[in-house]
This record gives C-alpha cells, structure tokens and sequence, in this order.
C-alpha cells in the first residue's frame, strides 16, 4: 500500500507503507471522533435527566431550552478551535494535533460525569457543565479535520472516499454503544437511580477512552503527505487566514453546503430524535434508543459502502440525486409518524432516515479533504465543517425545539431538513469547486505559492 499525493515531483518520493502502519493511522484517526460522538449523543439522549439534575427551574421548557442552549454552545465555539487547531495540524503535523485532542476531549467528558448536581452546588453546577461544552467545542472543533485529514493522506489511490469512511463509521459505532448504554440504563434502573447517578455511568466510561486513544495516537507515524510537504518546503507550512479565505473561500463554501444537509438529518434524526419522540409524540424513550441503536449497526455497514460508490461514480455526481430524493422524502416521512405514533413507526422512519444519512455522509470527509491542498487541508475541513456543523447540526435541537414551543407545529423538523438540503444543493451548485468535481471526479487542488 502506499499513499497518494498532490500532483508533483514530491509524490514519486512517497514512502511504502505497511498495512499495520495504516491500519494504525486508521485506528487512531477514528478513535477520538467516535469519543466526541459518544459524549454528544450521551447528553441528547439524558437531555431531559440533565435538565432536572443542573437547570431545575419551574418551567418544563425553560429547562429543557437551557440545556439545549449548553449542548448548542459547545457548537458556537467550534469554529474558533477549528481555525486554531486546524492551522497547528497544518504547521507541526497530524500525530501530535490528534495526541493533545483526544487528551483535551477525555477529560471535559470526565467533567461532564463527575459535576455534582445543582441542589449540591447551586449555581456552580451549570456553570462548570457550561465549561466542559466548551472545552470539548474547542477541542472537537479541530477533531474530524485532523483525523479526516489522516485518514485520507494515508488512502492509497483511488480509495480516498472508501478510507475517509471510516471517520463516519466511527460515528455509527459511537451511535450503536451510546444509544445501547442508554438503552440498558433507562430500562434496568429506576426513575429516580436515573437521575440520582445513571446518566453519569456513559460520560465516566467514555473518559475511559482518553488513555488508550492517546497511546494509540501517539505511537501512529506522521501523515505521508504532511511529511513529503515539509520535506519539499524545507519548513512548516504557514498560511494566513486572509490569505486562505481569499485563495480557498470557494473550496470553503462548497464543503459548508456539502456537511450542511447531512449534519441536520444526523442531529435531528439522531441526537434531537429521542426528546422529539418524548415530548412531542409522547412514547417512551426506549422507542427512539432501540432504532437509534439500529441505525449504529446499519451505519457501520453503510458508511463504507457508499465510500467505495463515491470512489467508483464520483463523490460529488452521487451528491446531488441523493439530497433532492431527501428533501422530497423528509415531510411525507415526518407526516406518516405523526398521523399514527407508535413505537413501529418511529423505528421504521428511523431506518429510511439512516440509509439516506449513510449514502448521504459516508463520503463526506474525503469530499472536504479533497477540496483543499494539503498545506491547507486541516484548516480548510475544520472551518468550513464546524460552520456548517454548528449552524445546521449543533443548533438544530434548540431551534427545532424552540419552533415547535412558538409554533405548536409538530412537523417543524420536516422543514428544517428541506431547507438546509437546499441551501446544501445551493452552495455546491453555485461554487467553482464543486461543478470542477462533478465534471472532473479525481480532480485535486494544487498548493499555493504561499505555502
């Protein structure tokens, strides 16, 4: 196996690699952003036993909304960890980025877990909970990019969607272990063994993770592209943000309205969908975590899949028919469970939801890596990833949910999807960067001048 580099003299000095070498790379990319989905889908799922345990207020969804409104800030920070973590992955390297994230990631899911309630601490409770959302925005913040860069810059040719996969399938493993966690705790223990220490069990479990990813990370070799750049360059490559928002705003603007689409079905079908089930359809939790797990399991296997469709037909030609065939489906799908809501239902909605999700993102993060040079790339993905992440993923939940309360409309999330699919379909469209791709799939960005 060896890897593939940007077009020129540097790629016919590429080092071999073995296949432990890149089963390693692979490894140690994937881990840290199964991690972040794990203690993200942790905190939706126990939205309402959170709320009860850190913002007791007398109004219902008062409580609710601010714990929504904590989930959603460790989104808004995100891109200023994107900008600041993807430059340093750009400048120092991948390993070391990735060993000081996954380091940063544990131990604000410690945090999470180990904060007493706001009846031991007052007022202190929320306010540190507040801390560890934005300690781990800041650190996942630049996660995917500096992994999905990883992960890509150790593809052989040809495979670049397929190994980028394995970033989402990460995603799916974290949804079939969290939702199963919560599955078994909300079903074996109590109401009031819930609230008084179950909900903590997932995030002090998920800390656990901390160690063994950072060994794993920082025994893995740096990436092949990074290491052939420098040695071309003779020094760490630098860039300023003016300078890549001017030669690289095109690219930028693509990769948003690529993640747009795919990051609100994910937080809406997946992170929003247990408390949408509870409060708004009024069944039992277990209904939305039995066909959350599910869709772990059918991730797992469609991730990869639709990676070698888009490393076969071209990443950016499958785009486009799989996002109009969402928006079409999104409002019948919602209205068929709300004409009848029933356990049978949600689940069946959720499995047509997941198949989509996983054609739909299983690309994604070769799709953002191929739209910028590797002197660039982490920065570049960061950004333009936790933008679109935070507006159309992160926020989802509150402004769903605050639209149903304004509204009393239960099919708000129909629309939320249409229109964040097209806004999607609008930024590809109408950017440079992504008619070159449909028309020329295996085109790559060259690195500029000031790199």
């Amino acid at each position: 196996m060896q890897s593939i580099l940007e077009a020129g003299p540097a790629a016919l000095d590429a080092p071999r690699l073995t296949t432990s070498q890149v089963r390693r790379a692979v490894l140690a990319s994937v881990i840290g952003n199964g991690l972040e989905w794990f203690d993200f889908l942790i905190y939706g799922y126990f939205a309402k036993t959170i709320a009860h345990v850190f913002f007791p207020v007398h109004s219902s969804f008062l409580s609710i909304t601010l714990t929504l409104a904590t989930f959603a800030i460790g989104f808004v920070v995100r891109p200023l960890g994107g900008v600041v973590i993807g430059a340093f992955a750009d400048r120092y390297g991948r390993r070391r980025t990735l060993s000081a994230l996954i380091v940063l990631m544990a131990a604000s899911t410690l945090l999470m877990g180990l904060t007493p309630g706001y009846a031991t601490i007052g007022i202190a409770a929320p306010l540190i909970v507040l801390c560890a959302r934005i300690l781990q925005g800041l650190s996942v913040g630049g996660e995917f990019a500096t992994a999905a860069s990883m992960l890509t810059e150790y593809a052989p040719p040809g495979r670049k969607m397929f190994y980028g996969s394995f970033q989402m399938t990460s995603q799916a493993v974290a949804l079939l272990l969290s939702s199963a966690c919560s599955f078994l705790l909300t079903t074996q223990l109590s109401p009031a063994s819930l609230v008084a220490w179950g909900w903590r069990v997932p995030f002090l479990l998920g800390a656990l993770v901390g160690p063994v990813g950072f060994y794993i990370r920082h025994k893995v070799a740096e990436s092949p592209e990074f290491v052939q750049l420098r040695k071309r360059l003779g020094h760490a490559p630098r860039q300023s943000l003016r300078t890549f928002l001017r030669e690289r705003g095109d690219a930028a603007l693509c990769a948003v309205g690529v993640i747009a689409v795919g990051a609100a079905t994910n937080y809406l079908w997946h992170s929003y969908m247990p408390l949408y089930v509870e409060r708004q359809l009024h069944l039992p939790l277990k209904s939305a975590l039995l066909g959350t797990a599910v869709s772990g399991l059918i991730g797992i296997v469609g991730y990869p899949l639709a990676g070698k469709l888009a490393d076969r037909f071209g990443a950016y030609r499958l785009f486009f028919p799989v996002t109009i065939v969402w928006i079409c489906a999104a409002w019948p799908l919602f209205a068929w469970v709300l004409a009848a809501p029933t356990p049978e239902r949600v689940f069946a909605a959720q499995m047509i939801a997941t198949v989509v999700l996983s054609l739909m993102s299983g690309a994604h993060p070769g799709m953002l890596t191929q739209l910028f040079p590797t002197s660039t790339r982490s920065t570049g993905v960061a950004l333009s990833y936790n933008v679109a992440v935070t507006l159309f993923g992160g926020m989802a939940p509150l402004t769903v949910s605050t639209l149903i309360g304004v509204t009393g409309s239960r099919i708000v999330p129909a629309w939320y999807l249409i229109v964040s699919g097209l806004i999607s379909l609008v930024l590809v469209a109408a950017s440079a960067s992504g008619r070159r791709l449909v028309r020329e799939p295996d085109a790559r960005p060259t690195e500029s001048e000031s790199a």
